[in-house]
Parts: C-alpha cells; structure tokens; sequence
C-alpha cells in the first residue's frame, strides 16, 4: 500500500510541482521503500518468533543470560560458582559423569556447572586463577582411532596450537575408553599432561575408565579419592549433605497445543515433516527402506542387507564412512513401564532445569508425551549405573528392596559383587529392575530425568557411492539372546530394522532417521596401490564397497593392484554373506584372492587368523615388498588383537627385524594410514 501511494505522489510531483527535481524524487521513493520493507520485516519477525517451536523459559532473567553464552568464567562468577566440570562425549556417557560430579561439588561447598567446550571459549583458563578455590574438571572421552570426541576437538586442537598461561588453573581428568582399541584413552592422557606443561595444577592424579570392564565401577572409584584430594587440596570438609536434589523440575504441558509438542525430533520441531539440508546428529535424514532382504541361507540367526534411500537428500558419503540410525524402544517395553508405575502415558510434560543459568534447559526435547520420551528419547534398555540404583532407594516401599538398592549403590567390595552379579551379569535393564523389586515406584518424571539418552547406531556402509550414490547399503545382524534370568534381550536398532520391510505396492514405505559419520578408513588414493582386508562376519561390510569402487575403476579402464580378502563365518552352507557376489569378484579379476575360512565345517575350528599365517609370504610381499595397505574390520576384542599379533610376527620373520623393529615397522603403518582398522568391542 505504501509502495503504490508512492508511486501515485511521484507521479503527482512530475506533472503539477516541477520545482522538485527528479533527483528527489528518486530519494522519496526509496526511502519510503525501505520503510516499507524495515517495517514489513520486523512484523514478519514478530509474528514467526510467535510460532516458535514451544519451550519453556524460566520466570526471570538471570544475569547469565544477559552476559556472553561463551564465557564461562563470567558465568561462574556472576553466579558465584567455583567448579566447572567440562566434557567431551560421543555416546552421553561423559557428559553423564560430568553431572554427577557438578552435582556432588554442593557437598564439598564448591556449587557446580557442566561445560560443554564447543560451547565455551576455553581460552578463558586463564581466568580460573581468578576465581577462589577454584577447579576445573574434564570427563574426556576418546573416540575412533585414538580421536577427540566431536565436541572436545576444538579445545583439543586449541592446547595442541596454543602455548597459554595456565598456571593458577587447578584441574583434575577423567578419561572414558576401552582397552580394546590400542588408543585407550589417548586423549584424556593428553590433556592431563598438556594442562600440566601449560603450567597448571594437577588437583588429583588422572583417572581411566575402561568400558571393556566396568567404567562405572572405575569412575566411582576415582570420583571418591578426587574429593579426597579436594578437601586436602583446599583445606575443606566434606559438609554431608545429600547430594541426589533433583536437577530438572516437572512442568504440567496439558494445555499446549498439539502441533508443539515433540514426537520424536532429535532437535527441531515437526523436522522430520519439514526436511532441510544439511543433515547431521541433530538433524537426521527421514529416509526410505528401498531394500531390506535376509543374507542367512539357513540357521537360527539373522543377517540383514539394507539399504537406504538418499535420492533428493543432497547428501553424499565416501566409500568407508559410517552411517548412524536413530532407533526406539519397542512399544511392549514402553507400555510394560508404564504398566508397572501405573503411569498415563500419554500425559504431555516437560522437565525444567532448575539451575536457571544452564544452558541446558531440557534433557530431552520437551514438552512430549511420556510415551515419546520413553520410546524415542530414553535408553531403557541398557544396565543402569549405580547412582540410578540410589535415586530408587527413596521410592522402595519394602525394606529388602531398599536394602538391595542400597547395598548396589555403595561402593564396597559386597556392593560392588552384588552390583556385577544382578546387574552386569544378568543383564537386567530398568524394565527388569521394576519387575524383580515390585515395591519400587518412582515417579514417572524423576525416572525420565534419571535415564541416559537414546543413542544413534553406527554401522559401516557395505556400498560404494561411485555404483550406489542414491542409496546408502549396510550389514547388520539381528541382535536377540536369552539371559541367565530367562528374559529376552533385543537389540534396540536390528530388532526395528528387522521389521522395517519394504513393499511392492503403493502403500508409504517404512522410513528411519539416519546420518552420514565420516570416517579415516579409506582405500588408497591411487588405485594401483594394493590391500589386504580381513573381515569375519559382518566385518566384510565396508570391504564390499572397496570392492565396489576398484569394480568401477577396472570397468573405467584404470589399472587397479591387487585385492586380496580373508572372510570367516561359521557355516559355508548358512552365513556365508554375498557369496555370488565375491566369486563375481574373482571371476572378472577385481578380487585377486578370496581365502575362506568356515569356522564350524570341520571338527577343528578355522579361522581367518589361521589362514593369515598359513600366508605369511603373501602378506609380507604385499604390506613389505609392495608397500601396499592392510585393513582390519570386526571384533577389536580379540580378532583385531590377533591379526595385530600375527602381523608384527610376518613383519618380524619375513622382513628379518628385531621385535621392538617390527612394531616399529607396524607403527610406522599405522601412522602412514597404511594399516587401518575399523572395529568394535
């Protein structure tokens, strides 16, 4: 309207009023132009930021919001906090351990905030000598092959980089990994020495979990003696206070309207009805089932070929790479809890933190029904940690139940063993818990807010984007096993997939949220270069789409070197996977060498590890005399070690080295990427 009435008036101006020029003119209308657009721009801001997605805000502002979110240390200050416990987490285990260390920090008066360093400018270590009595604490997880976790590699890169002045900083590390990967826990042993070199203050000696045994039991172990070395660090006594406070408060969301309540979105709300690119953790790709076929030829298990639809995604993924699925809890599970707590389901919620000056607001999307959190959001299949078992005591009616969750939840030898023995052992989940100790009724909200997340699942993409760049292929075997309590445990991701099946008419096909990990497991750059791979099993995944691209390359007319694969299973007849397919390979030449072993087709075992040295003359001629590459794919806790094993032996016999020379020799591989593995515990 005012575009048009400015139109009119200039008109108007060049036929009645020629005292003002053309030049002015021109001006006016321009400048009642972006009037327009200034005034049209900020309605159409109001209005959107009213059909924001729904959260809840606390009451108040507090004086960290007003301050920058990257700061830390002027949130502790403005807060009075003298404790920050920082982590770096991949699966939520780290970041889990680092609440309950903030948490614990009231009883020593030294009141906590959790840190995510991606979110902070770590440079402000500096400023910790500033605050009294101050500590900083890492939970650091290492990841893949001796890797930061991808919110912690920021910070890493900045203390690899950076030459600060650390010194007033008083620190304490604690390291998440599994002694199964020969990079355990490589970068929390780096960051307790790098802090030490920049001049700060070890507090308490570094702590290394191992996830391989029980990293709980090393966690809680380690968390006890740090505050041992708090108290005597900073001349304070423990004040005895209870320190299980709720972190989050229940907020009653009956009256909020339906199209702002979460469903099952990772982050954005209705995101999986309004796809947008880019796709990552926290904005998953909806994709379409094309194929879900079984690979098994016989047998009681299960192997599954599937394969998902990325047409129209623009997403693009290298020969190698990972893909993540986000699963759900099976609905028996979900409504068996809400049978057990005599809970409604289908009540809308949301937990609130309390601290109003955490950045983390929600632990999960919220508000949502309890049944979205349950089935989407909570991890209700997996062992619970011992501070679970002592948030349940409050709500155990009887005493032998209060008792027991007593006696697991302490950290003496007797309670340790009973720990192992009911939990570990018998693979008992929440569910389980419920069920065995009838008397115990926690509030349906307290329990949601004690859960860990659901993870994503990894699984190697078994396809080549150069054959199948519209469609993303993977290996998975059905999950399902009986334990020593005679239940039945299911596999969160397998079990979904399993039921995932594609069909031939026009009905909407089955549909999973999924991303694209990128990976360091890569064939050579050049083609001529030659490869040894080993993958028992499902490990031959990501080795089908090596096979793939040097396919494609030898179709293109390029040299391709020699490709060689040592593939076990337990049965020709039964688990032999993509048979047809590998003898192709060889038929027209792209597999050089397919050396098998069935483990259970003769009276005494064989597997790969034993053709591997029944080769030893081949490997060396490939990894030594041609300078070709060797990837390992499948079980890290004792395949992987054992080809590593049998490796430095051929390096050590065939190359005519020393010991020490050959895992020299072996290192010096790995380092040059000419010795890969991609493996699993």
């Amino acid at each position: 309207m005012e575009n048009s009435e400015g139109v009119k008036i200039e008109s108007t101006v060049v036929t009645e009023e020629p005292l003002i020029s053309a030049l002015d003119i021109a001006l006016f209308v321009v400048i009642i132009t972006v009037a327009y657009f200034w005034y049209f721009k900020r309605d159409k801001q109001s209005s959107s930021s009213e059909k924001k997605p729904y959260t809840i805000q606390p009451s108040s502002l507090s004086s960290i919001e007003q301050t920058s979110n990257s700061s830390f240390i002027k949130k502790l200050k403005s807060t009075g906090r003298s404790l920050v416990v920082f982590y770096g987490s991949q699966t939520g285990t780290a970041e889990e351990f680092a609440g309950r260390i903030a948490k614990e920090g009231a009883r020593y008066k030294m009141k906590g905030m959790v840190a995510d360093p991606e979110e902070c400018d770590m440079a402000d270590l500096v400023g910790m000598k500033e605050i009294q009595k101050s500590l900083a604490i890492f939970c650091i997880a290492t990841y893949g092959e001796g890797d930061p976790t991808d919110n912690a590699m920021d910070f890493y890169e900045w203390l690899q980089n950076g030459d600060a002045d650390l010194e007033g900083l008083n620190y304490a590390v604690f390291g998440l990994g599994n002694k199964t990967y020969e990079h355990y826990n490589e970068i929390a042993i780096y960051i307790d020495q790098r802090l030490e070199e920049l001049g700060a203050t070890r507090v308490h000696e570094i702590g290394l979990g191992d996830d391989d045994a029980n990293i709980e039991d090393d966690f809680v172990s380690w968390k006890e003696k740090l505050w041992e070395s708090v108290c005597s660090h900073y001349g304070i006594e423990e004040t005895g206070e209870e320190s299980n406070i709720r972190q989050y408060k229940l907020v009653d969301c009956s009256e909020v309207l339906p199209e702002r309540i979460f469903s099952g979105e990772i982050s954005r709300l209705k995101s999986y009805e309004n796809q947008r690119f880019p796709f990552d953790v926290k904005n998953p790709y909806l994709s379409k089932i094309a194929v879900n076929r079984e690979l098994h030829k016989s047998g009681d298990r299960s192997c599954m070929h599937i394969e998902f639809d990325i047409d129209g995604s623009k997403m693009r993924y290298d020969t190698g790479d990972h893909v993540a699925v986000y699963p759900k809890n099976s609905s028996e599970l979900v409504d068996k809890i809400g049978e057990l707590l005599n809970a409604d389901l289908d009540a809308v919620f949301s937990l609130l933190n309390t601290d109003e000056e955490s950045s983390k607001k929600h632990p999960f999307p919220c508000p949502c029904t309890y049944r979205t959190a349950l089935t989407y959001y909570l991890d209700i299949t997996s062992n619970p940690r011992t501070h679970i078992m002592k948030e349940l005591i409050e709500y155990a009616s009887d005493p032998k139940d209060q008792e027991k969750l007593k006696l697991m939840a302490s950290s003496t030898p007797e309670g340790k063993k009973e720990f192992h023995e009911w939990i570990l052992r018998d693979n008992r989940n929440i569910v389980h818990i419920l069920e065995d100790l009838p008397s115990v009724k926690p509030d349906l909200d307290h329990l949601c807010e004690l859960l860990p997340r659901l993870q994503c699942r990894y699984y190697s993409i078994s396809s080549s984007p150069k054959v199948y760049p519209k469609s993303i292929h993977i290996t998975a075997v059905l999950v399902n096993y009986t334990t020593s309590t005679n239940r039945v445990n299911k596999g969160v991701a397998t079990n979904l997939l399993a039921q995932l099946i594609p069909t031939n008419d026009e009905l909407p096909q089955p549909t999973i949220p999924i991303y694209i990990r990128r990976s360091q497991f890569r064939l050579p750059p050049k083609s001529q270069t030659p490869i040894i791979m080993i993958g028992p099993g499902t490990g031959l995944a990501p080795f089908r789409g090596f096979i793939q691209e040097r396919d494609y390359a030898r179709k293109e007319g390029r040299e391709i070197g020699e490709m060689v694969l040592y593939f076990g299973c337990r049965k020709k007849d039964e688990d032999f996977i993509y048979e047809n397919e590998l003898q192709e390979y060889v038929a027209n030449g792209t597999l050089t060498k397919l050396h098998l072993a069935f483990s259970r087709d003769q009276p005494e075992k064989k597997y790969v590890t034993h053709l591997l040295e029944q080769n030893a003359d081949e490997l060396w001629n490939i990894i030594g005399e041609k300078s070709g590459h060797l990837y390992v794919c499948g079980d890290a806790r004792s395949m992987a070690k054992d080809v590593h094993s049998i490796i430095v032996k051929v390096v050590m016999e065939k190359g005519q080295m020393t010991n020490s020379q050959a895992l020299n020799y072996v290192k010096k591989m790995e380092q040059q990427k000419r010795y890969s593995a991609d493996v699993w515990s």
